[in-house]
């Protein structure tokens, strides 16, 4: 049987691996800046890189101390906002960032207090349709949504939030002509990759249930 201590690699002879313990599991997930109201009516902007979508639906992991967290707690809607590759440094500008005041204890070392995230990032707020708080105008998607179901993870140091979709707005440059499809070739999300920015590469192939129709036929 293998031995190892944290931060060394063990060999896996049969399976040609090693085992790992990275201190994070950002393998590869999209950037989202959500956007959503505080207590005094003003607005907050936060980055984070765990989200995923189930139909309509889209399921966000939060820090629980954090603001974002603190805000959809009592005040559900939300905007989810997803930056192109190029729009990395505005997410890095707000990475240090928290609208929580006074900033939580364990933040405090690494995180400084604003309260306009907006401006800090030199991103421009512009109305929503159907919710509360701003869309950002510079993010190719926005999606409108309600927080229908917000609870603690089984760790009890995460907040994991279901939000519905309400709404969706679309670069009209990255559409398809005459239809509801986004044109995977020209729209590709910003990756947080082990904590690394990237965007997507060239296409590989594309699933059966793809719906976009192909491209010169």
């Amino acid at each position: 049987m293998n031995t190892m201590t944290p931060g060394h690699a063990a060999a896996d002879a049969s399976a040609g691996h090693v085992t790992i313990t990275p201190s994070i599991l950002y393998f590869g997930t999209p950037v989202v800046l959500l956007s959503t109201e505080n207590e005094n009516g003003s607005f907050n902007l936060a980055p984070m890189s765990s989200a995923w979508a189930l139909s309509q639906v889209i399921v966000l992991g939060l820090g629980a101390e954090g603001q974002t967290a603190h805000n959809l707690r009592s005040r559900r809607d939300l905007v989810i906002n997803l930056p192109a590759p190029a729009q990395w440094p505005a997410v890095e500008q707000l990475a240090p960032l928290t609208g929580r005041s006074p900033v939580p204890v364990h933040k405090r070392d690494t995180f400084r207090f604003e309260p306009d995230k907006f401006a800090a990032a030199g991103l421009r707020p512009e109305p929503s349709e159907l919710v509360r708080p701003p869309r950002v105008a510079e993010c190719p998607i926005q999606l409108e949504a309600r927080a229908v179901r917000v609870r603690p993870d089984v760790s009890d140091g995460f907040l994991i939030v279901e939000a519905h979709v309400l709404r969706v707005h679309a670069d009209p440059r990255i559409v398809l002509p005459h239809s509801q499809h986004i044109d995977p070739a020209l729209w590709s999300p910003l990756i947080y990759n082990f904590r690394h920015y990237y965007g997507l590469g060239p296409e590989l192939g594309r699933s059966f249930r793809s719906e976009t129709p192909r491209q010169g036929r």
